[in-house]
């Protein structure tokens, strides 16, 4: 069977007109898809019986469904999320005074083996379609309807696996979630997270993305990063500090820093200084300072307090705009870092 949701506009009018159906019915289609989210052609209630039975011999809908919820003491919800094939992802849906984000994955698993992240101790199954993707966004946006009596306002691509290793689907995603035949969301509500691929970096600046960047940073000199972030030994600092300065010389789009304290790692006075010298490099407009959550198979922990106290003093002292990013869903296993609940039944 053929996913339906993978046809264009003029996929559909052919379809149509291989059936001998009017040309109107693509355009009902389309919406049935893309501003209805229908989950099944039967939904179609605005097509003909005999259409819709047509159609079903051809084509489906395998839309993503939430396997179950899990809720934590701060109004996080996590979702673990069953795909066609029997695979999952997790999303987070994060609630504060102001927004209403949701944590997207991107792929099964992932193959960047960052030392510290959940995700990257599992194995990279497959890449997530565009449409996929989609369901996690609207998805999440019932949630925040049916709990929080609002939509969804940010989109972050911070979950499970590396965005800019599937980027022909991701940006298809986002071209659908800000479509004003799609969802509508503003660009700037949408924030794409990457480990560091200069070369893809590059590309998002030659296709003139709308939507803003961030930087899974985590240390500020080469050698740190190569011991916690394998992909660095080919995308190193200056490729990356080239890359970021090209995105923002096309787009003009804002570049966030994200940066984990690691207790005795990247938590002292000479590690502040290098991300202060990183950031004067590249036009950033924030340094996300990220608490560490603990997880099973990494040996790091989050400094004491009075560590990142004295760590954000130092950046303020250097005019560096950064904040102290508190993690939310730790007692759920949903803060940075902690995504891993994949294939298991």
């Amino acid at each position: 069977m053929k996913n339906l949701r993978h046809s264009s506009p003029e996929d559909l009018q052919a379809l149509m007109k291989e059936m001998g159906e009017p040309a109107f019915h693509a355009k009902q289609v389309y919406e049935w898809i893309w501003q209805k989210h229908a989950g099944s052609i039967a939904e179609m209630s605005n097509l003909s019986k005999n259409l819709r039975e047509r159609l079903s011999e051809q084509y489906e809908i395998p839309k993503v469904k939430v396997h179950h919820s899990q809720f934590s003491s701060d109004g996080t919800i996590k979702n673990r999320l069953q795909l066609h094939d029997g695979h999952f992802v997790e999303s987070v849906l994060i609630p504060t005074e102001k927004r209403l984000t949701v944590c997207v994955s991107s792929q099964v698993g992932c193959s960047l083996a960052c030392k510290f992240c959940a995700t990257g101790f599992l194995p990279r199954k497959r890449n997530m379609d565009f449409d996929e993707i989609v369901d996690e966004v609207t998805l999440a946006n019932e949630q925040a309807l049916q709990h929080y009596g609002k939509g969804i306002t940010n989109i972050v691509f911070m979950g499970m696996g590396e965005p800019l290793l599937n980027y022909k689907n991701v940006l298809k995603a986002i071209d659908k979630i800000t479509s004003p035949d799609g969802l509508g969301m503003s660009p700037r509500r949408i924030t794409v997270s990457t480990a560091g691929i200069a070369k893809m970096i590059r590309q998002l600046g030659d296709d003139e993305v709308r939507f803003k960047l961030a930087l899974s940073l985590h240390a500020a000199n080469d050698k740190k990063r190569d011991q916690i972030m394998p992909i660095n030994e080919t995308s190193n600092l200056d490729d990356l500090v080239d890359a970021l300065n090209y995105f923002y010389q096309k787009t003009k789009n804002e570049i966030t820093f994200e940066y984990i304290l690691f207790k005795d790692f990247n938590d002292g006075q000479r590690d502040a200084d290098e991300l202060v010298k990183l950031y004067r490099r590249v036009p950033v407009d924030l340094v996300n300072i990220i608490e560490y959550n603990p997880i099973e198979k990494a040996q790091f922990s989050k400094p004491d307090e009075e560590v990142t106290d004295e760590f954000m003093r130092y950046l303020e002292s250097k005019r560096v705009n950064a904040r102290l990013r508190r993690s939310r869903g730790k007692d759920i296993d949903a803060a940075c870092g902690q995504l891993a609940n994949v294939d298991k039944a």
